[in-house]
């Protein structure tokens, strides 16, 4: 247990923080869920979806509560789905 008021403050600052990561990895995890569904059902019209998920990606990314490679991954990996799905259907 923290006995000095900075760290007991740091403890604050720690918790706040990994609250804030946890809800915005959750976010993003949702997100992914989100454009994976659109890419079963409908994959022309994932497009919209994945444009929004980026942003969502991007932004989690840019408050450092995920990396930038890992952003970068699943955003290319969202996209891969789809385009494999658009392939899918049009043979």
């Amino acid at each position: 247990m923290a006995t000095h008021k900075s760290a007991e403050k740091r403890n604050r600052q720690n918790i706040k923080r990994r609250e804030r990561n946890r809800a915005t990895r959750s976010a993003v995890k949702t997100a992914a869920q989100k454009v994976l569904e659109a890419v079963r059902t409908d994959a022309k019209a994932a497009a919209t979806v994945i444009s929004e998920v980026a942003s969502v990606i991007a932004k989690a990314a840019h408050r450092g509560s995920i990396p930038k490679g890992r952003a970068a991954r699943k955003i290319s990996r969202l996209q891969k789905a789809r385009n494999r799905a658009l392939a899918q259907a049009n043979t």
